[in-house]
């Protein structure tokens, strides 16, 4: 352990600096994620949405010289559930329980209910130095699991050099996949239409138009732009569309107005009007180089809107914006057809118990390469040109 570092566990975002914690989250040397930044974590934790009282105790991870300035952090709650982290490791307590075992509570290192790649061993310093402090705070998660004493530590969503350093460590490797939009380059959405194979792009074509067929017109709101107005008409959708989906909803209608009011410039709100009412939107976040869509909802049922809304107009922004990416959430195979291949996600696991470890190696080793051979079949029909 390098001299005079400070391994300590944080209760709350509140607590830290955000100057500080933003200095690792969103180094000059790294592209910038929203999701990491301290006003994000902050409007998940003070709005309720992330608390205690719901299965997500703050347990941030963070290393500090002998003044008390942060060095190194990982966002981390102790969970007494696996709800809201979309890498499903319900099997794995359900097993553990019937063996006599506790799963509950588990430390996870995560962005509460985002299924977003990400760094999650975060440092203010590049090169091997940054390296030295990605492994002190490897170490220093693992011991907090062992003094916390739970069953399981799990890093979700991690960048691959992060996957690959805590897999050299000996934490366990999981492999998923997503569906991602890349930007090659396109000057206009013509531009992509264009690399298209024919027959996708006819049925595309199709979907917009019926999308909009109904009087349906889309608006892009952001920045300064962004009310409460608008921000009660899509808690409205947000909260149908979890009610028939989940039956509970993760954010509250606190945590729309904190993200409204302090990162509105990374918000874009693509909200669909008809009627002179608005009837559907998607939420996303503005990356330095990603989209990334989180929510959607309606209370009308239009044809192909959930589409255009989520990720057709999604496309249009980041050409119009020049970003390189767009990540329309979690799960959804249905994207290929609309422009989005698969991308592998990964996660890293550390488990207590020596039987309970061997048991998700073995199955974890399968896995992989499923999800592999997956992505290999996906690509292989492709729906662009050739």
């Amino acid at each position: 352990m390098p001299e005079n570092l400070i391994v300590r566990i944080q209760h709350s975002i509140e607590d830290i600096p955000a100057a500080e914690w933003d200095a690792c989250a969103c180094p000059p040397q790294s592209p910038r994620n929203p999701f990491l930044t301290h006003a994000f974590l902050h409007a998940a934790e003070a709005s309720g949405s992330a608390v205690a009282e719901r299965g997500w105790q703050a347990a941030h991870v963070c290393v500090e010289d002998a003044a008390g300035t942060l060095l190194a952090a990982a966002p981390a709650y102790l969970k007494s559930h696996s709800m809201g982290e979309y890498v499903f490791d319900h099997a794995w307590a359900d097993a553990f329980a019937r063996a006599g075992g506790n799963y509950y509570p588990k430390l996870l290192s995560a962005v509460p209910f985002t299924p977003a790649t990400g760094p999650r061993l975060l440092t203010r310093a590049d090169g091997e130095a940054g390296a030295v402090l990605r492994d002190q705070l490897i170490t220093g998660c693992i011991e907090a699991a062992r003094q916390l004493e739970v069953s399981s530590l799990h890093f979700n969503f991690l960048t691959r050099p992060e996957w690959e350093r805590l897999g050299e460590l000996g934490l366990l490797k999981r492999m998923d996949q997503q569906f991602h939009w890349r930007n090659e380059g396109y000057h206009s959405f013509d531009d992509f239409l264009a690399a298209l194979a024919s027959k996708k792009r006819k049925n595309l074509k199709r979907e917009r138009r019926e999308a909009l067929s109904e009087g349906v017109s889309i608006e892009w709101v952001t920045g300064a732009d962004l009310t409460e107005a608008h921000w009660d008409a899509f808690y409205a959708f947000y909260i149908d569309t979890g009610a028939r989906k989940w039956g509970r909803p993760y954010l509250t209608r606190e945590f729309f107005s904190r993200i409204g009011e302090t990162m509105a410039d990374e918000v874009l709100l693509i909200l669909c009007r008809r009627a002179g009412r608005y009837i559907a939107g998607a939420l996303n976040f503005i990356g330095s180089d990603t989209l990334y869509g989180r929510n959607w909802g309606c209370v009308e049922d239009h044809r192909f809107l959930h589409f255009e809304t989520c990720y057709y107009q999604a496309i249009e922004f980041a050409i119009d914006r020049k970003l390189q990416c767009v990540e329309a959430g979690a799960q959804g195979a249905h994207k290929v057809a609309r422009g989005y291949l698969p991308a592998a996600t990964y996660s890293a696991h550390w488990i207590g118990h020596p039987g309970l470890r061997d048991a998700v190696a073995e199955y974890l080793q399968r896995e992989r390469a499923w999800v592999s051979e997956d992505i290999d079949a996906v690509n292989a029909h492709s729906p662009y040109r050739s």
